[in-house]
């Protein structure tokens, strides 16, 4: 099948961030599909379309610059810009089927005039529920907007053949807003074993290299550094850990909206390059070594019931890394790190959470056990391949129904 797939933040393992849309696409082609993306660059707005083939797939890039310094306006103008120019080029694709990923919300836009002009069925996947989580974090307060932004959730909604959410919640959250429960499929995030089940003495290699490093114990976190994620919380944790006169230490790897800020709360907690470190943005290509050397992940987000269904990438990296997660967040990934044993459900109080992750950072059989685990569980649900196979039968179905 010929499968017009848009993202307007598609990014490959050379950049530094989640590669959800690659694998699966790459996935697809590699299957017999005819993949075509269109997404932006992010680095700079220019007219006109760049066209190259990766992995199988032929990719579409329009300049639509985004980055963390853009105002809430510039940023919904960049939507808008890319959904504009996405729309006429997806139609060209004469694809079979038109597959979008949200977010932003507004990918469905051009991904539904594209699918009604070549008569073609859309597939819609929600990545977060929106405008639900901006409006929970008062990023959205416009009553005009917020209505606007629902009308167009559940026009979505209503026009997709099928769509995929990444989590139970997400996909009890679609229902709920008015798609049928047999047209939704749930397709998390996922383990990328290829990438990440490296032999150990790669991580030794990499730990070598750091001269801050030493034979510290290290936790990481790689992600983004956005406001929903609250890793400032990170540079409290650091600080009660040195309190503590543990010598485990923590790396932040991502970029985003609060990284000047969790640098300056560390610089005056007096953690910044003694304990806690920010390592900057790095390509998801170098993240396998630096988890092959860590002791355990992190994953964090505020405290917000809308937060609670996410899918972070950082948490099923971990997994395939064959590594402990430690979370300070509920949710359903909470749920599967308590039943299958595979890290910690960390309190929110950072002394607290010291005391218990100093315990564990001091016992190698449980972080052994529990680094066990976490690829056990990966294997056994999270598979990017399998996922892979999920999605293509989803926009098979989704072809066949419209048949």
């Amino acid at each position: 099948m010929k499968i017009a797939y848009l993202h307007q933040y598609f990014l490959e393992p050379s950049d530094g961030g989640g590669t959800r849309s690659w694998e699966l696409g790459r996935r697809l082609a590699q299957a017999g599909h005819e993949v075509t993306v269109i997404t932006s660059d992010l680095r700079v707005n220019r007219r006109g379309w760049q066209v190259e083939c990766k992995a199988g797939m032929e990719i579409h890039r329009v300049g639509v610059r985004y980055d963390n310094g853009l105002s809430y306006r510039q940023r919904i103008a960049a939507f808008l810009r890319f959904a504009t120019a996405a729309g006429p080029r997806a139609r060209a694709t004469g694809a079979d089927v038109v597959f979008a990923t949200s977010t932003p919300l507004t990918i469905a836009l051009p991904a539904m005039f594209a699918a009604r002009t070549l008569g073609v069925p859309f597939v819609f996947e929600v990545r977060d529920l929106w405008p639900a989580v901006p409006i929970a974090m008062g990023a959205l307060r416009n009553p005009a907007l917020i209505a606007a932004a629902q009308s167009l959730e559940r026009l979505a909604y209503r026009e997709a053949a099928q769509v995929v959410a990444l989590s139970p919640g997400m996909q009890a959250g679609v229902v709920a807003a008015g798609a049928k429960p047999s047209q939704v499929t749930m397709i998390p995030n996922a383990c990328d074993f290829e990438l990440f089940d490296v032999e150990p003495e790669v991580g030794a290699r990499w730990r070598a290299e750091q001269g801050w490093l030493g034979d510290r114990p290290l936790l990481v976190y790689a992600g983004t550094l956005g406001k929903a994620n609250g890793a400032g919380w990170l540079a409290e944790l650091a600080h009660a850990l040195a309190r503590r006169g543990s010598s485990a230490c923590i790396a932040v790897v991502g970029d985003g909206w609060e990284r000047a800020q969790i640098q300056q709360r560390a610089a005056r907690l007096g953690v910044l390059d003694n304990n806690f470190f920010m390592l900057g943005s790095r390509p998801k290509s170098s993240i396998p070594a630096l988890l092959s050397g860590a002791s355990g992940a992190l994953s964090t987000f505020l405290q917000l019931p809308a937060l609670r269904d996410n899918s972070a990438n950082k948490f099923f990296d971990a997994l395939a890394a064959g590594k402990p997660v430690f979370l300070n967040h509920e949710g359903w990934l909470a749920d599967l790190v308590r039943e299958r044993d595979c890290g910690l459900v960390m309190p929110r109080d950072v002394g607290q959470a010291a005391a218990v992750l100093a315990a564990k950072l001091n016992d190698p059989t449980w972080l052994a056990r529990a680094g066990a685990a976490a690829a056990q569980l990966g294997r056994e649900r999270f598979d990017r391949n399998d996922h892979a196979r999920a999605l293509e039968a989803v926009l098979t179905r989704a072809i066949a129904r419209a048949a």
